[in-house]
C-alpha cells in the first residue's frame, strides 16, 4: 500500500500542496497545530487578501529581486492570470485594481481560505492538529514525520511551514529547523515589506512626527546616494522611524544594510513641479506677509508638520514673511521636495510581511521542489529563500510553489508500485 504524502504546514503553499498532490491520486494528511488554517492568509492585505498579480512569467519574475531565476519552472506552468483562474473555478469571484493586483470582489480574506478548505475536504484530505518536530529519513530517503502527539510514516514530505514573520501566526521557524537538521543552508532571516527605522536628516528623532500619516507623496529610495527606488502613495511616520504601504514596498529593495547606507526623499507636493510650487509658496506668502514664518505654513502642510518643516528649512521661526528671501525661499522649496529620513536599519523580521532568507535554492530542484539532499522531501512557500515585492507577487509564489510540490510528491507516490 502506498503511504500518504505528508504536508507540514496549513497556509498558503501548504493548502495549495496538499490540494495539488490530492488532485493526482494521492492520499494525503495535512498537518497544521492551528485551529484555523490559512491563518497568516487570513490577515493578509489588511484582511483583504491579495491574492495574485494579474500577470504573466516575465513580469512576476522582474518582481522577484531575490533568487526571481529559481522560480522560472514553476511560474511557467502556474503564473499570476493561472492563479485567478484555480480561485474563481473554486467559486471566488476576483477583482483587479491598481498595479494588477487581485482581490476577492467580496474584498475577504477568508473567502480564499474557506475556498481551499472546501477542496480539501471534497479532495478527502486528512487534516491533523499537530505539530511537526521531525522529519524521519533512513538511507538518505524520506520515512515519515515525526509530531508532537505521534509519528506520520510517509512516501513524501512536503514542508511548507512559512517563514519567521508575524510568529502569532504559528510561522515559528520550525521548517528552517527541520531543513537544517537535514543538512539544508539556512540562509540568514531577516524582515522584507517591513517598516524602517530612522531618523528626519534634518529635525531630530522621527518620534517628532509619530502618527502623521502623509497621503498621496512622492517616495525615492537612495543606496549609497544612488537612486534604486521611486513610488508614490502614503506613509506614516512611527516612533522609531517610518511605516506605511509605501515604506513596505520600498523596504524590499533595501537589502544590504551591513555593508551600504539607505535614505529616503519625500516630495511632499508630487503634484507639483517646483516653479508651480513656488507660486504657490508666493500666494500664501502674500496672504501672511505680515506674518511670522512658522504661521505662514497652514494651507500648505498638516500642523504636526510645520514646526519640523520651519526647522529644516533654516528660516528662524519668527522672521517676518514680508523678509524671506529668495535664497531662503529655495531652500525651503528643497525640503518641500526633497524632504529627507536617514534610514538606519530594518525592523525586526517578526514584524515583518515576509521572511527573506530561507532554505538555499541551489539544494532544491527548481521544477519539483524537491530537495537534492534527501529523496521525497520537498519544499514550499516562504520556508524558500525566495521574496519579492508587494502586488500579490509573494502569494503567488506560495501558490505556484506548494503546486508544484504536491504534483511532483504525488507523482513520486502514484508512480511507485503498491
Amino acid at each position: 500500500m502506498r503511504e500518504p504524502v505528508v504536508v507540514v504546514g496549513g497556509g498558503a503553499a501548504g493548502m495549495m500542496a496538499a490540494i495539488s498532490a490530492a488532485e493526482r491520486g494521492a492520499v494525503v494528511t495535512l498537518l497544521e497545530p492551528n485551529e484555523r488554517l490559512g491563518k497568516k492568509l487570513n490577515i493578509t492585505g489588511k484582511g483583504r487578501c491579495n491574492v495574485t498579480n494579474d500577470a504573466d512569467r516575465e513580469t512576476l519574475l522582474a518582481h522577484v529581486p531575490r533568487n526571481g531565476k529559481f522560480l522560472y519552472s514553476v511560474f511557467s506552468r502556474f503564473d499570476g492570470r493561472d492563479a485567478m483562474a484555480f480561485f474563481e473555478a473554486l467559486g471566488v469571484p476576483l477583482k483587479v485594481e491598481r498595479g494588477n493586483r487581485v482581490f476577492p470582489v467580496s474584498d475577504r480574506a477568508f473567502d480564499i481560505s474557506a475556498a481551499l478548505e472546501r477542496r480539501l475536504k471534497a479532495l478527502h484530505v486528512k487534516l491533523v492538529r499537530d505539530r511537526a518536530v521531525n522529519v524521519e529519513i533512513a538511507e538518505g530517503t524520506v520515512r515519515g514525520v515525526g509530531g508532537e502527539l505521534r509519528a506520520y510514516p510517509a512516501g513524501a514530505v512536503i514542508l511548507a511551514t512559512g517563514g519567521v514573520s508575524y510568529p502569532a501566526t504559528g510561522s515559528t521557524g520550525d521548517g528552517h529547523r527541520m531543513a537544517a537538521e537535514l543538512g539544508h543552508t539556512v540562509t540568514p532571516l531577516r524582515g522584507s515589506l517591513v517598516p524602517l527605522a530612522g531618523e528626519l536628516e534634518r529635525g531630530g528623532a522621527c518620534d517628532r512626527l509619530q502618527g502623521l500619516s502623509l497621503r498621496n507623496v512622492g517616495l525615492t529610495v537612495f543606496e549609497n546616494r544612488k537612486k534604486i527606488y521611486t513610488d508614490f502613495g502614503e506613509l506614516v511616520f512611527t516612533h522609531f522611524g517610518v511605516s506605511g504601504p509605501l515604506v513596505l514596498s520600498a523596504s524590499a529593495h533595501m537589502r544590504h544594510f551591513d555593508t551600504k547606507t539607505y535614505r529616503l526623499e519625500i516630495d511632499l507636493k508630487p503634484a507639483l513641479d517646483q516653479e508651480t510650487l513656488d507660486r504657490r509658496l508666493l500666494s500664501d506668502f502674500e496672504k501672511h506677509i505680515n506674518s511670522d514664518f512658522c504661521n505662514a505654513l497652514d494651507d500648505l502642510l498638516p500642523q504636526k508638520l510645520i514646526p519640523v518643516m520651519v526647522e529644516a528649512s533654516g528660516i528662524p521661526p519668527r522672521q517676518k514673511v514680508h523678509e524671506i528671501t529668495r535664497e531662503q525661499r529655495r531652500e525651503l522649496l528643497d525640503q518641500l521636495k526633497h524632504f529627507g529620513v536617514v534610514i538606519t536599519a530594518p525592523e525586526p523580521v517578526e514584524g515583518a510581511i515576509v521572511t527573506s532568507g530561507g532554505v538555499k535554492v541551489g539544494e532544491v530542484n527548481p521544477t519539483t521542489m524537491e530537495s537534492k539532499l534527501v529523496k521525497g522531501l520537498y519544499f514550499a512557500g516562504e520556508l524558500l529563500d525566495v521574496d519579492a515585492y508587494t502586488g500579490g507577487f509573494n502569494l503567488q509564489i506560495a501558490w505556484a510553489t506548494g503546486r508544484a510540490a504536491g504534483i511532483a510528491a504525488a507523482e513520486e507516490e502514484t508512480g511507485r508500485t503498491p
